[in-house]
Formats: C-alpha cells, structure tokens, sequence
C-alpha cells in the first residue's frame, strides 16, 4: 500500500517540482526503506526493487519533461527484460537514490541503466529493456525519439549491455 503513497506522492508533487534533465541525462530521487518494505532478513526486499524503479522511470520521463506528453499520445511504457545485480543490502529506514538514465536503443528496445546508492556507496545496478506502446502497438523507436527532441546520434551501448542483449536472443531462440 506504501507504494500508492509514493506514486501519488511522485505524480502530484514532486514532478511538479523536477529539475529538468535532457534525454541523456541522469535523473535521482531519493527514498527511504520503510519497515514495510523490508523482510525477514532485515533489509530491502528484492521485490522492493523494481516498484521503485517503477517510480524512478516515472520520474525520468517528468524530469526530461516527456512525462504529460506521452501520457497525453496514451504511450504505454513496458518492461521487456532485467537484469539485477545486487552488491550490498539496503537496512531498514535507510535513505538511498535510485540514479535512472537512458543508455541508448536499438531497432526495437530501449536500453535504461538503474543504479541503487547510498552513503555506503553502490547497492544494485539493474538494466531494463523496454518499449512504449500505443493502442496495442509498438511506438517506433525513430518516432519516440524524435518526440523527445533528440537528433543526435545513437548513444553506443555499454559493453555489458550489448552482452546481455545478445544472451537474451540466445535465450529466446534456444526457447522458441
């Protein structure tokens, strides 16, 4: 239920009150581990990690000032794939910054790079593969990023990310 808060919370507030990033750039916000999102183990439970990130990307899309007009075209975004490396634990009422960027795309995915830290430094580092879609159908990426107002050239994806996207082709075609 905590979650709801939050996502009132972000959408009613603190995307009124974003700095502004551009496309590339790196959008932070800030939260706290509640009791009630931690587990028996006394810390962050896994599954906590992608409802914030949920949030996180909202709160990209306000930042890069994307957020109402892609609401307003009724652009869907969904998660195609994750990869979650976890480094070190989260502890009850913890704060830690979920530092969210876009780290380029290809022909049908967008590739986001989704970092956990604190003061103790490095907790996850999470990539996620996505799309928009509009009325049951992919929004083109050509499109979307044309939309966003950016002409520059294609970013290069990181190295491990090129890794992971070939893994995941292995996957679907051993799969299929």
């Amino acid at each position: 239920m905590n979650l709801y808060f939050r996502l009132f919370w972000l959408l009613f507030w603190r995307t009124r009150h974003c700095r502004k990033i551009d496309f590339l750039g790196t959008s932070r916000i800030t939260y706290r581990a509640l009791p009630s999102d931690c587990d028996i183990n006394f810390h962050l439970t896994n599954s906590r990690y992608p409802a914030f990130m949920d949030l996180a990307r909202t709160y990209m899309l306000a930042e890069m000032g994307l957020l109402k007009r892609f609401l307003k075209l009724k652009w869907m975004p969904i998660v195609n794939a994750a990869e979650f490396t976890y480094i070190r634990d989260i502890k009850p009422l913890k704060t830690f910054e979920i530092e969210t960027k876009v780290v380029g795309w290809d022909e049908k995915y967008f590739y986001i790079e989704q970092r956990f830290v604190s003061e103790r430094g490095l907790h996850c580092i999470v990539h996620v593969r996505g799309v928009f879609v509009c009325k049951g159908k992919q929004v083109p990426l050509d499109f979307l990023v044309k939309e966003a107002g950016y002409t520059d050239a294609v970013p290069e994806l990181p190295p491990e990310v090129v890794k992971w996207k070939a893994f995941l082709q292995l996957k679907k075609e051993r799969n299929m």
